[in-house]
């Protein structure tokens, strides 16, 4: 098994000390540090680059969203370089936006097990965003906003930034029909298969097709998964 190198970013000393013993116990991961405030873990993670860091929200000096803005600019968009998993208690639209936006990779809540953590931690290692159902349902809330209702137009458009080079280049260029980008909109901002059918008067197989190509084509396993793309690529309203 390859070892994941962790680094645990948290001022909280009960918090902190509580993380970093229970993921030491556990076979395959090392934790390769830890820091107290902002500015200590960005010069602790440029200094171990670790494979992923875990770091939380409200950080004194800088908080941990400017952290993570910042070594991501360090970063230069390297794809095999450090993934961000936020682990915090702060869940407003804002902040969880603004992560996404930042760079971060992974979003999971402090009341999350341990077990969910270390299986969190496994899959942002591999590339793949995890992330808990209380922010999915923030993320979609978002997305369903800028959905046209009627065909009426699209009224306002907030750019979303931090998409890694490879992911902007895959949404980019992946190609789809019109009616793919329909079913994509729809799909993405919360509505069941039967709703998106019953929208554009088509069968519901049909539009599982449509979906299953769809994520196919973006290289992601879910509906979730999609959306943050979408966010991160700043192709959501």
């Amino acid at each position: 098994m390859n070892i994941v190198r962790v680094v645990v970013v948290e001022d909280h000393d009960l918090t902190r000390m509580g993380l970093v013993a229970a993921l030491q116990h556990r076979e395959g991961i090392q934790v390769v540090g830890e820091a107290i405030s902002g500015l200590q873990g960005l010069k602790l993670l440029e200094e171990t680059k670790p494979d992923v860091a875990i770091i939380d929200i409200g950080l004194p000096m800088i908080d941990g969203i400017e952290l993570v803005r910042r070594f991501q600019q360090n970063q230069g968009g390297d794809s095999l370089a450090t993934k961000i998993l936020i682990l915090t208690m702060h869940k407003t639209p804002e902040q969880v936006l603004a992560a996404f936006a930042a760079g971060a990779d992974s979003y999971c809540m402090k009341d999350i097990s341990v077990d969910k953590l270390v299986e969190a931690i496994y899959y942002t290692q591999e590339g793949n965003p995890w992330i808990d159902p209380a922010i999915a349902n923030i993320i979609l809330k978002q997305v369903r906003q800028t959905v046209p209702v009627g065909g009426a137009a699209r009224s306002k458009t907030v750019a979303i930034h931090g998409l890694d080079p490879e992911y902007r280049h895959l949404l980019e260029n992946a190609p789809r029909t019109g009616r793919e980008l329909e079913i994509r909109d729809l799909s993405v901002a919360g509505c069941s298969n039967a709703e998106i059918a019953e929208r554009l008067y088509i069968t519901i197989g049909t539009v599982k097709t449509h979906v299953r190509n769809i994520l196919n084509k973006l290289s992601v396993d879910d509906r979730t998964q999609a959306a943050v793309l979408a966010l991160r690529s700043g192709l959501v309203d």
